[in-house]
């Protein structure tokens, strides 16, 4: 019984181990802090836990910083529809998303528009959705 009590515990706390690694959204963005940005893509992470787009944006005087853009899980944007062709490295696109709450060049829930004009929420599912 002692050994089926010691294994049940440690399965327990192997289980909880992906747990503690996930984060709120509200404790690493500001949703008071929206961003427009637009810039080449530069990277694309289509990826777990999130997919990455890594974005250069081009300031009044030429210096270029790159912004980290995560969206929702790979597979719920599959369900949605969207697929890792939809943005690629080397295309221009306007991203709107909420900026980190550390003010690093980071922001999430993300909105995509491309050069044609056409608009994907990469952003997750939760309680702030852009409009």
């Amino acid at each position: 019984m002692k050994v089926h009590l010691v294994f049940f515990a440690f399965a327990l706390l192997l289980a909880a181990i992906p747990m503690t690694a996930h984060h709120s959204f509200a404790a690493e963005y500001d949703v008071t802090a929206m961003v427009t940005l637009k810039g080449v893509v530069s990277k694309v992470e289509w990826s777990n836990p999130h997919v990455h787009l890594y974005v250069d944006v081009r300031d009044d005087s030429g210096k270029v910083t790159t912004w980290d853009m995560e969206g929702a899980p790979p597979n719920a944007l599959t369900r949605k529809g969207l697929t890792r062709n939809i943005v690629n490295v080397g295309d221009t696109i306007t991203i709107t998303g909420f900026r980190a709450r550390d003010n690093s060049t980071r922001a999430s829930r993300c909105e995509v528009t491309t050069v044609d004009g056409k608009k994907y929420n990469f952003g997750g599912a939760g309680e702030f959705q852009l409009r």
